[in-house]
This record gives C-alpha cells, sequence and structure tokens, in this order.
C-alpha cells in the first residue's frame, strides 16, 4: 500500500463526509449553502455560517457555554424513568446509540448558572438525540427545570430543539405535553420570568405545548417552528405556500412570536428582557400595578435596536 492511499485518499474522504460535522476528526463542515466552512472558524462563530448567516445546530453543552458567564454552569440531575416502557422494537438500541453520540442520557439537560451575574435556570434540547424527541425523560427534565427556577426564585430559560413526541412511547410520550403546560402553569403562579428560544425546528409536540407558552418567544433566524410540516399543509389546502412559511420570520410577521435574534445577540436581549421582566414583578409585588405598556414599550426598543 503506498502512501497515497494510505494517508492522502482517507482524508480526502473525511473532507467530504457527509455528516462530516459530527465527526471529530473532520477539519471542514458542510453548510446550507454548499460552502465548506472551516471547523474552528465556525466554532468561534457561535457555529453561524459567516456567508450566508445559517445557524446550525448546537448540542446542550455548547449551548450552554455560549449563553452563561464565563462558560460557567453547573448540568442538573434529572429524574430518570424506566427507558422503554412499552417495550418497543428497536428502541432500546437507538437509546443506546443515541447516548453513546450525543454523551448524554436524554435529548434534554437542564443546568443553572448565572447570565449578566443574575442567577438563571435553563434548559436545552440536542437534536442529536433522536431528533430531540421528548418522551417521558424529556418530561421529567422540563419540570425539574421548572421545580428548580421556582425552589431557588430564578427565571426559567429553555432552547427549544426537537421534531416532537416520541412515538415509541405512545401515550406516556404525548402526557408530557400536559405535564410540561402544567410545569409552565406553576412559573407562571409564582410570577417567574419563563422565556423560551425557538431554534431550528421546533416541531409537533413541542411547539402545542411548552415551547410556545413563553412571557416572551424569541425565534432564531430561518428556524422552522410548525406542528405539521410544510407538505402535509401543503397538499391538504391544495395551494401554493409562500417560500418562507412556517419561519420564524413568518411566524413572528404573524403574530406567534415576539422576537427573531441572531445568536450573538441572544444573551443580551435576554438580559434586558429579564431586567424588564423582573422589575415589573417587584413593582407588582409592592404597589399591585398591572400596566403591561411598560413591557411592550421596551419590547418594541428592543426589537428595533436589534
Amino acid at each position: 500500500m503506498n502512501w497515497i492511499t494510505k494517508f492522502i485518499k482517507p482524508k480526502i474522504k473525511s473532507l467530504f463526509k457527509k455528516q462530516g460535522s459530527d465527526n471529530k476528526e473532520t477539519l471542514w463542515v458542510n453548510c446550507e449553502c454548499k460552502k465548506l466552512i472551516y471547523k474552528d472558524e465556525l466554532f468561534n462563530n457561535l457555529s453561524v455560517c459567516p456567508s450566508c448567516g445559517f445557524h446550525h445546530k448546537l448540542t446542550c453543552e455548547e449551548r450552554f457555554k455560549i449563553f452563561f458567564d464565563n462558560k460557567e454552569f453547573q448540568i442538573l440531575k434529572t429524574p430518570e424513568p424506566d427507558d422503554d416502557p412499552l417495550k418497543f422494537p428497536k428502541y432500546s438500541a437507538k437509546l443506546k446509540q443515541a447516548r453513546e453520540k450525543t454523551k448524554q442520557n436524554d435529548a434534554v439537560l437542564i443546568a443553572e448558572g448565572k447570565l449578566d451575574g443574575l442567577s438563571v435556570t435553563v434548559g436545552a434540547q440536542n437534536f442529536n438525540f433522536i431528533g430531540g424527541a421528548v418522551g417521558a425523560a424529556s418530561g421529567e427534565a422540563f419540570i425539574h427545570g421548572a421545580q428548580n427556577a421556582i425552589t431557588n426564585k430564578t427565571p426559567f430559560i429553555f432552547f427549544s430543539c426537537s421534531g416532537g413526541q416520541k412515538m415509541q412511547e405512545g401515550a406516556i410520550a404525548l402526557m408530557q405535553m400536559t405535564r410540561t403546560v402544567l410545569a409552565v402553569n406553576e412559573l407562571k403562579k409564582n410570577n417567574l420570568p419563563y422565556i423560551v428560544v425557538i431554534t431550528n425546528p421546533t416541531t409537533g409536540g413541542v411547539s402545542a405545548s411548552f415551547a410556545t407558552l413563553g412571557d416572551i418567544l424569541i425565534g432564531e433566524p430561518k428556524s422552522v417552528l410548525a406542528f405539521a410540516g410544510r407538505r402535509v399543509i401543503q397538499n391538504t389546502v391544495k395551494e401554493e405556500l409562500p417560500e418562507d412559511f412556517q419561519t420564524t420570520e413568518f411566524v413572528k410577521d404573524h403574530g406567534g412570536i415576539d422576537l427573531v435574534v441572531e445568536r450573538k445577540y441572544l444573551r443580551s436581549t435576554i438580559s434586558t428582557l429579564l431586567s424588564i421582566l423582573l422589575k415589573k414583578k417587584e413593582v407588582k409585588n409592592i404597589s399591585g400595578i398591572n400596566d403591561e405598556s411598560d413591557i411592550q414599550e421596551s419590547l418594541q426598543k428592543t426589537s428595533k435596536a436589534i
């Protein structure tokens, strides 16, 4: 075997491997704009393509590192229900494979740390873990995050990224929609801010439950926010849909979410919003004022600034 076969060919193949971004040895990443991006350059740009601005998916820990102050955070241990309650064929093997790939026990991780000096509880979904699909473990993790926020009186921030509920857990997965909605209701009862950042994609049962119940809904640019898929809707209504249909920009223009914010501005935007919401909470506690105009005005100013 000569040196070309042994060394050069494997290196070339590694550059153009279809899922190169998942391979730690790969130096380049394929973007949606069909351009190859040097992996370190993409990482230094918060995994946003410098050419087209496409926001690449982040793992939970990557998300936490760019969100918390000084990349300092503590991942919380969450309840671990039975892995395969329905004994669904090949599901246990898929779970094992996903855990080896992501180094996570489930798609949802909850962490606590500080944002501009303010203590916050933050949750995130990893799409690499079976499409971020929600089952019993994800539901328990979300509820634990909400409970941690209530116990410590911190805002709860969640980064959604999911295809919906797990078909492998049937009604148990669907039940998490109700349970997570009830957890959000408890946050509201305790007058704690709940902010959701919708990342690409947020669909199915996740978009129909906790992901769209935030006090403030923020979308990353060009992220898909939907319940049913585009083709399903188009085949149902028998009409051509707009090119940007189901993007966060489209949903915002039609009143579904509040803001569309680039990843590099998320920290500052959420910090500003929390300062407004927490000040509002303090005023209500002292004087019972319930005027929403100050929050709406501040939201408009923030949106214009971005």
